[in-house]
């Protein structure tokens, strides 16, 4: 898994952070804000949270899509994250990693 930490932009004091990044055992990219909140004003809350399911964000620019309205985005960004979903090409779950699958999604693809 990679995840790549993103500065907010100026002009959204409510957003804490936001993360982007490559999600090998569910062959999604993933995105994440967190928002200030009354009960986590200092680490914030997720409430955007999306590529929590297999193959939900297919592709690098539709992770950064979801953030891209409350972050800086470096202009390499898709490139980094492509270059991350190469780097496992070829990785294998591991025996709890597969059973999970089976448990949670029915296969272990």
């Amino acid at each position: 898994m990679s995840r790549h930490i993103l500065p907010p932009r100026v002009g959204h004091p409510d957003v804490i952070c936001a993360a982007v990044g490559w999600d090998r055992p569910l062959q999604t990219f993933f995105a994440q804000v967190c928002f200030r909140t009354e009960d986590e004003p200092e680490e914030g809350e997720a409430l955007i949270w999306q590529g929590t399911e297999p193959g939900e964000l297919p592709t690098p620019e539709a992770a950064i899509a979801v953030v891209a309205p409350y972050v800086e985005v470096p202009a390499d960004l898709a490139e980094r994250l492509a270059d991350d979903m190469r780097a496992t090409i070829g990785e294998k779950d591991g025996q709890y990693q597969a059973e999970m699958k089976r448990r949670l999604f029915g296969s272990i693809h």
